[in-house]
């Protein structure tokens, strides 16, 4: 079949064309042509951006390299988990910038494979999968997902979220000349991040959290005490048009409670505000 385009969605084993308005594209966000994912320094050598795709689906994978490739891509993909893990964590000049990474893996499944990738790597990931079960969302952001799409997807949305996926985990651009640095750390009773490093400290406990995690934790304590939106979350940390029913941030701060040792009835670091969103405050001594 044709390569598929922009208004194609991935359904029940094939790519099926949708039919958009183009001005309700436009609305949302969408150019005719896309921009480069990632900034040149971020990119490899010849400019593109090195995805490595872990599904079984060889249809999937030809065809998803098929639209990518043309729009800065590189793709390459492997159908089993355990050469997933091999190819990820391999380092080198062919190490991915971002994987595509299926739940449904035959033998080894994605979890697996994400559990042994982020022992070595912290590697951009996002997730595919088949069944879409919120159960299957929350287990792949606990263990280290970026983000997580579910298969029946569309290729507009693929796109965004790859670039999404790689904005977030691009390094902090540096300050225009004689604007005023802004901090490199910032401290929030025993929680301390360095935003440079991306590093954050509980105690003397460090944290291993993932690039979605870190920018979500960053954004709440640049704004301690003060309250944040989850529209206003999502826009900072995913940077990309979304769905304002979108609930994958209440999955990220959940996973940040348990890294924090944090109560979500009592809690100490990140209060709900019912119908407003979230805030950082200091633990009460």
């Amino acid at each position: 079949m044709a390569a598929p385009g922009k208004a194609h969605v991935w359904r029940d084993g094939r790519f099926v064309k949708l039919r958009l308005r183009r001005a309700r594209l436009r609305g949302a966000g969408f150019s005719r042509k896309p921009a480069n994912p990632m900034t040149p320094a971020d990119s490899s050598a010849s400019g593109l951006t090195r995805l490595l795709m872990i599904d079984d689906d060889r249809k999937l994978c030809r065809l998803v390299s098929t639209y990518l490739e043309p729009l800065g891509f590189k793709v390459s993909a492997v159908h089993t988990g355990t050469e997933g893990v091999e190819r990820a964590t391999a380092g080198g000049e062919d190490a991915p910038h971002i994987i595509l990474l299926d739940v449904m893996l035959p033998g080894l499944d994605g979890f697996e494979v994400l559990k042994r990738i982020r022992a070595k790597s912290q590697v951009p990931v996002l997730m595919l999968t088949a069944r879409g079960d919120e159960t299957d969302r929350i287990v792949g952001l606990e263990v280290g997902a970026d983000d997580y799409l579910p298969k029946t997807f569309s290729t507009r949305e693929l796109l965004a979220r790859l670039r999404a996926v790689l904005r977030r985990s691009a390094a902090t651009a540096t300050a225009a000349p004689g604007a005023e640095a802004p901090p490199t750390e910032i401290v929030v009773g025993p929680l301390r991040l360095n935003l440079d490093a991306r590093s954050a400290v509980l105690g003397a406990t460090p944290l291993v959290l993932t690039p979605v995690e870190f920018d979500l934790l960053a954004s709440l304590a640049k704004a301690r005490g003060r309250v944040k939106t989850r529209e206003t979350l999502l826009d900072e940390i995913r940077d990309r048009n979304f769905d304002v029913f979108d609930r994958s941030i209440d999955v990220h701060i959940s996973s940040l409670r348990k890294k924090l040792n944090d109560d979500a009835k009592n809690p100490s670091f990140i209060r709900t505000l019912r119908s407003a969103g979230y805030m950082l405050v200091a633990p009460e001594t």
